[in-house]
């Protein structure tokens, strides 16, 4: 799969992670909330500037962790908040992400 595809698959399952979130925790209907919106450009951005996109799955698994402090615990408080409700709203998404995520870290365990 070329960089670009990846990049735009990495954002789309952050992207959706993050409205799930907004509208579980902050009732939101339709648009999302300012503070989520943030969170939702911030971690677009960092996807485009990967220089790691060629070798990972998804962010989640990245070993180089590039966000800020604050930012990555927001993108956790989503990710543990969302990850299990995707396979409700978006399941075969939710399932292609489990499978790359366990081949990714299979590879891992390989090169350790």
């Amino acid at each position: 799969m070329d960089i670009a595809k990846k990049r735009q698959r990495e954002k789309a399952v952050v992207g959706l992670m993050i409205d799930l979130y907004c509208h579980g925790n902050h009732h939101t209907k339709g648009e999302i909330c300012a503070d989520c919106q943030a969170l939702k450009d911030y971690a677009c951005a960092r996807s485009d500037r990967c220089p790691f996109m060629e070798n990972k799955t998804f962010c989640s698994n990245c070993r180089v962790h590039c966000y800020s402090p604050q930012m990555r615990e927001e993108i956790k408080k989503v990710m543990r908040y969302a990850g299990p409700r995707m396979i409700y709203h978006h399941p075969l998404m939710a399932i292609r992400h489990l499978l790359e995520s366990k081949k990714e870290q299979r590879l891992t365990k390989k090169e350790n």
